[in-house]
């Protein structure tokens, strides 16, 4: 979608989640989608349009290396993630992008993953995927950028790995973001919660839901661990509407709270959040915010699309 934003043209998806691919299809519909492991398309019969492209962007799932995952303990180790179907190990998978970089040769390589990467032992993974690319032939350089700084009303820390091929003699890029911050209340000023509509927002009913019973003391932007007698609930937040979100999860949907009311947030509420258009098409409202809990927030990508065009790509013209 961020590609799209930013003026680009989907040709070609890979990934091994049918759910994924379902919502890929009917949203950014490429010519061409490849449901299988990424390793098949190193030997698979591909389409000539593939062996010249612009961006080759492959962002592998980042469980991993996320702080709030098990990290090294699942390093090496094959099992079924939710990622995929299929038994995978995703501390592989980044190599296996890069080998099929090595193959279709694009202009640019674009790969995006959790700032974990460049923590702990972690930082002797991300060494060998910069020397990795550096000897298929590209320049590489990481960044560290805050979705918040690229218009997006999340702060959403993450690294791209941005590389040009070194034959084509490019100057490094720049890529500092500094757009204004796009408060919670902002983006979503024009959205009314419907009682009727909207019935999956959580509202609490009980004296026991942690929103019933910290909202009201709740400073704006603030853990409910803070008042919780145990220091429990650290997940829990109420959000600042003056500010962008925290970090949007896949899995912590009731969590965080509105910022005018003890309730969580609308299905809109967290598309805007995470810079998805309304009217993206999605199975379940469910399906929709793991998606968008899992997802590079598009305004993100666009921004760093932009940038790649102009000062990449179009002086290769």
């Amino acid at each position: 979608m961020g590609y799209k934003r930013a003026g680009y043209t989907v040709v070609a998806a890979n990934d091994i989640d049918p759910e994924m691919a379902w919502h890929y299809k009917k949203n950014i519909n490429p010519k061409h989608y490849f449901l299988c492991p990424i390793r098949d398309l190193l030997t698979k019969d591909l389409p000539d349009k593939l062996f010249d492209l612009d961006i080759l962007d492959g962002s592998p799932p980042c469980s991993t290396f996320s702080m709030a995952g098990k990290r090294e303990k699942v390093w090496k180790k094959e099992k079924y993630f939710r990622e995929g179907q299929a038994k995978q190990v995703l501390s592989d998978l980044f190599f296996d992008y890069i080998d099929l970089a090595e193959r279709l040769k694009p202009k640019v390589l674009v790969a995006e993953n959790v700032k974990g990467m460049l923590m702990g032992n972690a930082r002797g993974y991300t060494k060998a995927v910069v020397k990795k690319i550096r000897e298929i032939g590209y320049d590489v350089q990481v960044f560290l950028l805050n979705a918040a700084a690229c218009g997006v009303p999340q702060k959403r820390n993450r690294i791209f790995f941005c590389a040009i091929r070194s034959d084509l003699k490019s100057k490094a890029l720049h890529l500092a973001p500094n757009i204004a911050p796009v408060s919670c209340i902002e983006a979503t000023k024009d959205l009314v919660w419907n009682k009727e509509h909207d019935n999956d927002v959580f509202w609490p009913k009980t004296e026991t839901n942690p929103h019933r019973r910290f909202w009201h003391k709740a400073k704006p932007g603030q853990s409910y661990s803070k008042l919780h007698p145990n220091g429990s609930l650290f997940n829990w937040v109420k959000l600042n509407g003056k500010k962008p979100s925290c970090t949007l999860t896949a899995t912590m949907f009731y969590n965080y709270a509105h910022w005018s009311e003890p309730r969580c947030l609308t299905y809109k509420e967290w598309c805007r959040l995470g810079s998805f258009p309304d009217d993206y098409l999605v199975k379940t409202k469910k399906l929709g915010r793991y998606l968008i809990g899992m997802s590079v927030p598009p305004k993100m990508i666009e921004f760093v699309a932009k940038q790649i065009h102009d000062q990449w790509l179009q002086k290769l013209k």
